[in-house]
């Protein structure tokens, strides 16, 4: 069995990334389940109920710690494959109690350059990512940049590094756009999407929206988060309310990216964002921030014009300014290169549960 731990069903893109990872094993029909701190969250509901799922019940990490030493010991699973830098290091902590076959594979979910610096404790999460990371048997990580970052700055033996595309389940998106959502008002339609916390720059995000200084541009910014409310009086201070609509979390974000002429990422720093890769397969084009993890590798991969990495906030607002509106309610053809398609990275976990 692969055991996948996440600590609750959050609508955030690495609790998206493990459960597609999980969901398309299960459908291959490997032995798969997973282990949550608590069972709520609005992603709960793509997991099969056919699925194995063992609530903790114990909602944060420290109270968690002796309930999954606990029930790994009882399932005795071949893999846990964790994918949040905190938990990460819990585990690799107290591996010794798990049973010695059970191997160990992280995931990384954001360049630890820069989210690292960012963290309440940076020094003691620097060198406990140097310790306790090469003791896993597989680090997985979304992009080259990141593989190198492991390797030069934290001593990672490039033997146990695999990079693993976010898998994007294209066939699932694709089928989930029509009808198609645009908060149109004759203008430019932006859209942005993502947890509201610092990270993810939605309050630098308004201010660029609102030096445009065009009355008939409209934003959708679609998620939810403790940024929430201080983001709203922030359009209102900067007298852009009714052209900035949040949505909220949204089930089907898809839709209201295809409706958009174009994907804003404001993030402060990321891993590979999935939300990009969603709105490429939307067909709908990218400008963000270089801090946005490796999103110069997608860049790369994409035709010119599809997705825009801009290295400050001028040349970023700049580029907004270049957009044409394109109301259609037609589907776009697909922007997005396929080594992102789901089925191409469970082939990798495939090959790796091999050995």
């Amino acid at each position: 069995m692969i055991l996948f731990l996440l600590p609750r069903f959050s609508g955030g893109g690495a609790e998206r990334v493990s459960l597609n990872l999980l969901v398309e094993l299960h459908n291959r029909g490997h032995l798969v389940g997973i282990i949550v701190f608590d069972k709520k969250g609005p992603l709960l509901s793509i997991l099969p109920k056919d699925l194995p799922m063992y609530d903790l019940g114990t909602g944060k990490l420290k109270r968690s710690i002796i309930p999954l030493v606990k029930k790994i010991r009882q399932l005795r699973p071949k893999v846990v494959f964790s994918t949040f830098g905190y938990i990460n290091i819990a585990i690799l902590a107290v591996r010794w109690l798990f049973p010695k076959k059970t191997k160990i594979w992280i995931r990384e979910a954001n360049l630890p350059s820069i989210s690292l610096p960012n963290n309440p404790c940076p020094k003691l999460m620097n060198i406990l990512y140097r310790l306790l990371y090469k003791q896993s048997d597989r680090l997985i990580c979304s992009s080259e940049r990141m593989k190198n970052e492991f390797i030069l700055d934290f001593f990672i033996p490039e033997s146990i590094i695999t990079i693993l595309p976010n898998p994007v389940d294209t066939e699932m998106i694709e089928s989930s756009i029509s009808p198609i959502e645009r908060f149109d008002n004759e203008g430019v339609c932006y859209v942005a999407s993502g947890r509201l916390t610092y990270q993810k720059g939605f309050d630098q995000l308004l201010r660029w929206f609102s030096a445009l200084n065009n009355k008939t541009a409209t934003l959708v910014i679609l998620g939810d988060g403790d940024d929430k409310s201080k983001l709203i009086q922030q359009s209102n201070d900067l007298n852009i309310q009714d052209q900035v609509k949040f949505i909220g979390f949204c089930k089907n974000p898809w839709k209201w990216y295809a409706g958009a002429d174009v994907f804003l990422l404001s993030s402060r720093w990321e891993g590979l964002p999935n939300v990009v890769l969603e709105s490429l397969t939307c067909g709908t084009p990218v400008i963000a921030t270089s801090e946005s993890g490796g999103i110069a590798e997608i860049a790369s991969q994409v035709k010119i014009g599809d997705l825009i990495v801009t290295s400050t906030p001028s040349i970023f607002i700049n580029e907004m300014l270049k957009i044409k509106p394109n109301p259609s309610k037609k589907m776009k053809v697909s922007l997005l290169p396929k080594i992102y398609n789901i089925k191409h990275s469970v082939s990798i976990l495939e090959r790796l549960m091999r050995y």
